[in-house]
């Protein structure tokens, strides 16, 4: 058992100790989620993921992603889930955050195929580095636009979102009408809340984008304007 297989040992026993029985039928009701919860909440996670990181540190990136792989593919709970991605995204770690890591994030994207796991990974993760290798990984978003998956076609739609000024407002574009006669709710919902999002920052090129798209679903077009009166 090598450090990543202690890491993943660690943060089980750590959620087995936090559960709450009591609470976990009604977390997995509100997420939908086929795969059991153990009922532990997200601060007290918070604090597991600290105490594991600084007991078992992952001396490379390969143990790295062997211990988000063993947590995320091997998990019974949820939770352990959570942890993979809180692990993934851990400062302690941000250095090991580039395209090499996509392979990686596309896993995820494409087994998790749920909005909690997705959002976080295309929002957190993927963005970012989108951002920082731009050359890179827009290429790979115009393609997952327009890829079989929704998820990954979601994930190209939402992983600007918070890129304020540093929008590529191309890429936006592109991702959005490969997706626009979409009746999927959760691309519909990506699209507007990509939109919605990008508003706060040049509202007048969402107003132009809405006028100019007359697809775009009601439900898309009310999240763009929600705030734009």
């Amino acid at each position: 058992m090598d450090i990543a297989d202690e890491f993943a040992s660690a943060a089980r026993r750590g959620l087995a100790e936090l559960a709450d029985p009591a609470k976990a039928p009604e977390m997995r009701a509100y997420m939908k989620s086929e795969m059991p919860f153990r009922g532990a909440p997200k601060p007290a996670r918070t604090v597991l993921i600290r105490r594991v990181i600084t007991e078992y540190p992952l001396p490379n990136r390969e143990l790295f992603t062997k211990a988000v792989l063993t947590l995320w593919r091997e998990a019974e709970f949820r939770e352990e889930r959570y942890v993979a991605l809180d692990l993934a995204g851990h400062r302690a770690y941000a250095g090991w955050q580039d395209s090499s890591l996509l392979p990686l994030y596309e896993e995820l994207v494409v087994t998790g195929a749920w909005w909690d796991f997705v959002d976080e990974i295309a929002i957190r993760r993927i963005g970012p580095i989108l951002r920082a290798e731009p050359a890179v990984l827009t290429p790979k978003m115009r393609e997952w636009a327009r890829d079989p998956d929704r998820w990954r076609r979601r994930t190209s739609v939402i992983c600007q979102v918070g890129a304020k000024a540093g929008t590529d407002t191309e890429l936006l574009t592109h991702t959005i009408e490969a997706n626009i006669e979409d009746p999927d709710f959760f691309l519909r919902k990506g699209i507007g809340w990509a939109l919605r999002e990008y508003a706060k920052t040049n509202p007048g090129w969402v107003r132009l984008f809405v006028e100019h798209h007359p697809g775009l679903s009601g439900l898309s077009r009310r999240e763009a304007l929600k705030h734009l009166g």
